[in-house]
């Protein structure tokens, strides 16, 4: 999927958050600037955050309830770890129970990505549009069909 600007990421963001649910995880790929916090930012803005979601990157977890968005949501920045072994402290699995689970970096998990999130890869093209691909599993097969 070509994405020619930021209005279009947000957009996405939007019909994406459409269908979230409790226990989703959405986990967003791609290089610096490639664009998945505002992919992120126009999820939330879609569940009711109003004003511009900050970068969980010095937070690394960053953590809205009830009543600012429709579902508490988890927004994780994994950029910063350096091995997998510290995202056990962050206890994120936790965080499903009644959460949407929305985390960028989430290469830093090594092989303890939940299979079943959707995987979302951005990368930016030679014109400044990004490539979207994704890694959709069964969860989300009818949903991300709609999309």
């Amino acid at each position: 999927m070509k994405l020619a600007d930021e209005t279009a990421m947000l957009d996405l963001g939007r019909r994406i958050a459409a269908d979230v649910r409790i226990g989703d995880v959405i986990a967003l790929e791609g290089g610096l600037g490639a664009g998945k916090t505002t992919l992120a930012r126009g999820i939330l803005a879609a569940l009711g955050l109003e004003g511009e979601a900050p970068s969980p990157s010095f937070a690394i977890v960053q953590p809205y309830d009830l009543p600012e968005v429709r579902l508490p949501v988890a927004h994780v920045d994994l950029y910063r770890l350096d091995d997998p072994a510290e995202a056990q402290e962050l206890a994120l699995g936790d965080y499903l129970m009644d959460s949407l689970l929305i985390v960028e970096w989430p290469d830093r998990l090594g092989e303890a990505l939940w299979p079943h999130s959707l995987r979302l890869h951005i990368a930016i093209e030679p014109d400044g549009a990004r490539r979207l691909t994704a890694d959709v599993p069964e969860a989300w097969t009818n949903r991300w069909s709609q999309l």
